[in-house]
Protein backbone atom coordinates (compact mmCIF):
# COMPACT_ATOMS: atom_id res chain seq x y z
CA UNK A 1 0.00 0.00 0.00
CA UNK A 2 1.40 3.65 -1.10
CA UNK A 3 1.85 6.41 1.33
CA UNK A 4 -1.62 7.88 -0.28
CA UNK A 5 -3.80 4.89 1.02
CA UNK A 6 -1.66 4.78 4.44
CA UNK A 7 -2.87 8.34 4.83
CA UNK A 8 -6.41 7.33 4.34
CA UNK A 9 -6.41 4.26 6.81
CA UNK A 10 -4.89 6.19 9.59
CA UNK A 11 -6.87 8.90 11.46
CA UNK A 12 -5.87 10.73 14.89
CA UNK A 13 -6.04 8.16 17.44
CA UNK A 14 -5.80 9.46 20.62
CA UNK A 15 -4.01 6.51 22.50
CA UNK A 16 -6.00 7.93 25.39
CA UNK A 17 -8.51 5.88 25.62
CA UNK A 18 -8.05 2.06 23.05
CA UNK A 19 -11.70 1.42 23.14
CA UNK A 20 -12.86 4.37 21.72
CA UNK A 21 -10.16 4.71 19.54
CA UNK A 22 -11.47 0.96 18.29
CA UNK A 23 -15.03 2.34 18.10
CA UNK A 24 -14.03 5.31 15.72
CA UNK A 25 -11.90 3.48 13.32
CA UNK A 26 -14.35 1.32 12.69
CA UNK A 27 -17.05 3.77 12.62
CA UNK A 28 -14.58 6.46 10.20
CA UNK A 29 -13.33 2.92 8.33
CA UNK A 30 -9.73 4.06 9.40
CA UNK A 31 -7.82 0.29 8.63
CA UNK A 32 -4.77 1.19 9.92
CA UNK A 33 -6.27 2.99 13.20
CA UNK A 34 -8.29 -0.54 13.69
CA UNK A 35 -5.24 -2.76 13.81
CA UNK A 36 -3.41 -0.89 16.15
CA UNK A 37 -6.22 -0.40 18.74
CA UNK A 38 -7.40 -4.16 18.31
CA UNK A 39 -3.08 -5.04 18.92
CA UNK A 40 -3.30 -2.75 22.17
CA UNK A 41 -6.67 -4.31 22.95
CA UNK A 42 -5.40 -7.90 22.75
CA UNK A 43 -3.26 -7.16 25.24
CA UNK A 44 -5.82 -6.31 28.10
CA UNK A 45 -8.57 -7.83 26.82
CA UNK A 46 -10.37 -11.39 26.04
CA UNK A 47 -10.63 -11.51 22.39
CA UNK A 48 -14.20 -12.78 22.06
CA UNK A 49 -14.96 -9.16 24.20
CA UNK A 50 -13.41 -7.10 22.27
CA UNK A 51 -16.03 -8.61 19.49
CA UNK A 52 -18.92 -7.97 21.74
CA UNK A 53 -18.18 -5.19 23.35
CA UNK A 54 -16.05 -3.02 20.98
CA UNK A 55 -16.70 -4.36 17.26
CA UNK A 56 -20.50 -4.91 17.22
CA UNK A 57 -21.52 -2.04 18.60
CA UNK A 58 -19.68 -0.37 16.52
CA UNK A 59 -20.85 -1.77 13.37
CA UNK A 60 -24.38 -1.55 14.76
CA UNK A 61 -24.33 2.38 14.66
CA UNK A 62 -23.00 2.19 11.21
CA UNK A 63 -25.82 -0.14 10.03
CA UNK A 64 -28.55 2.31 11.88
CA UNK A 65 -26.47 5.47 10.40
CA UNK A 66 -26.66 3.58 6.62
CA UNK A 67 -30.01 2.80 7.28
CA UNK A 68 -30.84 6.40 7.84
CA UNK A 69 -28.97 7.71 5.22
CA UNK A 70 -26.18 9.43 7.35
CA UNK A 71 -23.64 7.74 5.54
CA UNK A 72 -24.02 6.20 1.99
CA UNK A 73 -22.35 3.08 0.51
CA UNK A 74 -18.52 3.67 0.56
CA UNK A 75 -18.48 4.76 4.11
CA UNK A 76 -19.91 1.29 5.06
CA UNK A 77 -17.95 -0.64 2.61
CA UNK A 78 -14.86 1.30 4.55
CA UNK A 79 -16.36 0.83 8.04
CA UNK A 80 -16.98 -2.95 7.08
CA UNK A 81 -13.51 -3.40 5.84
CA UNK A 82 -11.57 -1.57 9.26
CA UNK A 83 -13.96 -4.14 11.59
CA UNK A 84 -12.37 -6.82 9.33
CA UNK A 85 -8.89 -5.88 9.78
CA UNK A 86 -9.99 -5.95 13.36
CA UNK A 87 -11.63 -9.49 13.38
CA UNK A 88 -8.44 -10.82 11.42
CA UNK A 89 -6.00 -9.95 14.14
CA UNK A 90 -8.91 -11.57 16.90
CA UNK A 91 -9.01 -14.84 14.87
CA UNK A 92 -5.01 -15.09 14.91
CA UNK A 93 -4.74 -14.79 18.83
CA UNK A 94 -7.68 -16.98 19.20
CA UNK A 95 -6.40 -19.62 17.06
CA UNK A 96 -2.72 -19.08 18.72
CA UNK A 97 -5.21 -19.43 22.18
CA UNK A 98 -6.29 -22.74 20.55
CA UNK A 99 -9.48 -21.60 22.12
CA UNK A 100 -11.52 -21.36 18.85
CA UNK A 101 -10.49 -24.24 16.16
CA UNK A 102 -10.91 -23.66 12.61
CA UNK A 103 -13.97 -26.42 12.94
CA UNK A 104 -17.21 -25.64 10.63
CA UNK A 105 -19.73 -24.88 13.29
CA UNK A 106 -22.82 -25.27 11.15
CA UNK A 107 -23.98 -24.81 7.63
CA UNK A 108 -26.43 -20.92 7.89
CA UNK A 109 -29.05 -20.36 5.16
CA UNK A 110 -29.35 -16.07 5.37
CA UNK A 111 -31.64 -13.95 3.71
CA UNK A 112 -34.06 -10.93 4.33
CA UNK A 113 -37.06 -12.78 3.26
CA UNK A 114 -39.27 -11.50 0.38
CA UNK A 115 -40.76 -7.87 0.35
CA UNK A 116 -37.61 -6.56 2.46
CA UNK A 117 -35.36 -4.78 0.83
CA UNK A 118 -33.47 -4.13 4.23
CA UNK A 119 -29.66 -6.17 4.23
CA UNK A 120 -26.91 -4.17 6.83
CA UNK A 121 -28.40 -6.06 9.69
CA UNK A 122 -28.06 -9.59 8.36
CA UNK A 123 -24.82 -8.44 6.68
CA UNK A 124 -23.22 -7.97 10.28
CA UNK A 125 -24.79 -11.23 11.53
CA UNK A 126 -23.18 -13.00 8.32
CA UNK A 127 -19.61 -11.04 9.13
CA UNK A 128 -19.85 -11.86 12.99
CA UNK A 129 -20.91 -15.70 12.21
CA UNK A 130 -18.01 -16.23 9.97
CA UNK A 131 -15.85 -15.40 12.06
CA UNK A 132 -17.30 -17.84 14.68
CA UNK A 133 -16.43 -20.35 11.79
CA UNK A 134 -19.95 -20.86 10.56
CA UNK A 135 -20.09 -21.38 6.73
CA UNK A 136 -22.50 -18.62 5.93
CA UNK A 137 -24.76 -18.82 2.11
CA UNK A 138 -25.85 -15.62 1.83
CA UNK A 139 -28.47 -15.49 -0.64
CA UNK A 140 -29.28 -11.44 -0.32
CA UNK A 141 -32.85 -9.70 0.07
CA UNK A 142 -36.08 -9.84 -0.84
CA UNK A 143 -35.66 -13.27 -1.16
CA UNK A 144 -38.43 -15.65 -2.27
CA UNK A 145 -39.30 -18.64 0.27
CA UNK A 146 -39.08 -20.93 -2.44
CA UNK A 147 -35.21 -19.89 -3.15
CA UNK A 148 -34.69 -20.03 0.71
CA UNK A 149 -36.09 -24.11 0.83
CA UNK A 150 -33.71 -24.65 -2.37
CA UNK A 151 -30.63 -23.33 -0.67
CA UNK A 152 -31.26 -25.34 2.36
CA UNK A 153 -31.32 -28.99 0.02
CA UNK A 154 -28.28 -28.11 -1.97
CA UNK A 155 -26.05 -26.67 0.75
CA UNK A 156 -27.50 -29.81 3.46
CA UNK A 157 -27.98 -26.79 5.77
CA UNK A 158 -28.81 -27.26 9.36
CA UNK A 159 -30.15 -23.54 10.26
CA UNK A 160 -31.57 -20.76 8.78
CA UNK A 161 -31.02 -17.21 9.56
CA UNK A 162 -34.15 -14.93 8.76
CA UNK A 163 -34.33 -11.04 8.81
CA UNK A 164 -37.26 -8.98 8.07
CA UNK A 165 -37.36 -4.74 9.19
CA UNK A 166 -40.85 -4.26 8.17
CA UNK A 167 -43.74 -5.65 9.35
CA UNK A 168 -45.46 -5.98 5.95
CA UNK A 169 -42.52 -9.11 5.08
CA UNK A 170 -43.74 -11.03 8.59
CA UNK A 171 -46.42 -12.76 6.58
CA UNK A 172 -43.59 -13.62 4.02
CA UNK A 173 -41.04 -15.10 6.82
CA UNK A 174 -44.04 -17.08 8.13
CA UNK A 175 -44.66 -19.00 4.74
CA UNK A 176 -40.97 -19.56 4.25
CA UNK A 177 -41.25 -20.87 7.84
CA UNK A 178 -43.83 -23.25 7.00
CA UNK A 179 -42.15 -24.15 4.03
CA UNK A 180 -39.39 -25.02 5.34
CA UNK A 181 -40.87 -27.24 8.07
CA UNK A 182 -42.37 -29.21 5.28
CA UNK A 183 -39.83 -29.62 3.18
CA UNK A 184 -36.52 -29.58 5.14
CA UNK A 185 -38.09 -31.16 8.78
CA UNK A 186 -34.87 -30.94 10.95
CA UNK A 187 -33.47 -27.76 10.25
CA UNK A 188 -33.45 -25.26 13.08
CA UNK A 189 -34.71 -21.38 12.28
CA UNK A 190 -33.20 -18.53 14.06
CA UNK A 191 -35.05 -14.73 12.99
CA UNK A 192 -33.89 -11.16 14.02
CA UNK A 193 -34.82 -7.81 12.54
CA UNK A 194 -36.13 -4.72 13.86
CA UNK A 195 -40.04 -5.84 13.36
CA UNK A 196 -38.88 -8.82 15.95
CA UNK A 197 -40.21 -9.65 19.14
CA UNK A 198 -40.04 -12.69 20.60
CA UNK A 199 -43.85 -13.11 20.81
CA UNK A 200 -43.62 -12.21 16.80
CA UNK A 201 -41.01 -14.85 16.44
CA UNK A 202 -43.19 -17.56 17.94
CA UNK A 203 -46.01 -16.48 15.49
CA UNK A 204 -43.89 -16.82 12.65
CA UNK A 205 -42.81 -20.36 13.88
CA UNK A 206 -39.44 -19.58 14.36
CA UNK A 207 -37.24 -22.06 16.83
CA UNK A 208 -35.10 -18.97 17.93
CA UNK A 209 -35.38 -14.94 18.36
CA UNK A 210 -31.87 -13.01 18.46
CA UNK A 211 -31.76 -9.69 19.22
CA UNK A 212 -28.48 -8.71 17.51
CA UNK A 213 -25.81 -10.90 15.65
CA UNK A 214 -23.99 -11.56 19.04
CA UNK A 215 -27.50 -13.31 20.36
CA UNK A 216 -27.40 -15.05 17.06
CA UNK A 217 -23.64 -16.28 18.03
CA UNK A 218 -24.79 -17.68 21.25
CA UNK A 219 -27.70 -19.18 20.27
CA UNK A 220 -26.57 -21.17 17.48
CA UNK A 221 -22.95 -22.32 19.43
CA UNK A 222 -25.17 -24.29 21.97
CA UNK A 223 -26.07 -27.23 20.43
Amino acid sequence: SGPEEEKQNRGSMTGGDVQADLAQAIIKGFKGDAERATELLLSRMKPLEIIEKEIVPSLDLVGKEYESCSIFLPQLIKSAEAAQSSFELIRRQLAKDGSEGSEERGRVVIATVQGDIHDIGKNIVKVIMENYNFRMIDLGKDVPPEKIVEAVRENGADIVGLSALMTTSVSSMKTAIDMLRKACPGVRVIVGGAVLTPSLAEYVGADHYAKDAMEAVRILGRK
